[in-house]
């Protein structure tokens, strides 16, 4: 009993709290062990493990792989680039195999012998004039299909700003006159809709992105944008950049019974 009341130490209490708040570490749980500890521990665990892993410091906060690309910027005009890009890329060989056409000789029965050279380049033409067809008709559906250009808050541009404000009222101004009424009640709550308006103002497609939660105030908003329609034509600014223009927006049926539009970021 003496000795063991002699090897019996009494701890100040507030000093082994002090180790644990002087610790930077976190505690965690790990499901696997090292037979050595690491050189430096990123936190304290129930055994060593030397960990590993692909992210670029400390641990990493998310199930999911790491990101290898980030983006900044605005994406619709950077897809807008890429679109141009490939588009005078395709221009471009549509040039190199006219050209190639051009110069290879017209097949002739007589000259040819059937020898290996003259199958190669009959093999060749029959490969280019295919080649050629599919450019061109991917040429003239492009040519087909409207330029469309989209509006969000991250594309305003000054060129749209005043065409949006122009269209925005004409539809809170039909919206609030025609507020949504259902069995004798009003509806109120807000969604969010792309709206496509050709160069001479008119309506194309209606495309609700973010439900209100209500279908039938769904419905009474895209009727609501078709009866505020024509919406104005394009600028000849706007007709050299786009046919057609996507307009994200947000409709607001508020409790003082008046819509509000605003321009919303993309669902």
């Amino acid at each position: 009993m003496h000795a063991a009341v002699v090897g019996v130490r009494f701890v100040d209490p507030v000093s082994v709290q002090r180790a644990f708040d002087d610790s930077p570490l976190e505690v965690i749980l790990v499901n696997s062990r090292s037979a050595l500890p690491p050189t430096v521990a990123q936190a304290i665990a129930q055994a060593n493990l030397d960990g590993g892993g692909n992210a670029a410091s400390g641990r990493s906060s998310s199930p999911l792989p790491a990101s290898t690309l980030v983006e900044f910027g605005d994406s619709d005009e950077d897809t807008q680039r890429r679109i141009e890009q490939l588009q005078q890329a395709q221009e471009q060989l549509l040039a190199v195999v006219k050209r190639e056409l051009a110069q290879m000789p017209l097949p002739d029965p007589q000259r040819d012998q059937g020898k290996p050279q003259d199958a190669a380049e009959q093999e060749r033409r029959r490969q280019l004039l295919e080649l050629l067809a599919e450019i061109e008709r991917r040429i003239q559906e492009d040519n087909a299909s409207p330029r469309r250009r989209y509006v969000s808050p991250a594309t305003r541009e000054a060129v749209y700003a005043q065409y949006y404000d122009h269209l925005r009222r004409k539809i809170e101004d039909r919206g609030t006159r025609n507020f949504p009424v259902h069995d004798g009640k009003k509806l109120y709550g807000d969604l969010t809709m792309n709206v496509t308006v050709n160069a001479r103002g008119q309506v194309v497609d209606t495309a609700v992105v973010r439900s209100s939660g209500s279908p039938i105030l769904d419905r009474y908003a895209v009727a609501i944008v078709n009866a505020a329609a024509p919406l104005g034509e394009f600028t000849a600014e706007m007709r050299r950049k786009a046919d057609e223009l996507v307009i994200t927006s947000r409709f607001r049926f508020t409790r003082d019974e008046s819509l509000q539009t605003t321009l919303s970021a993309k669902p």
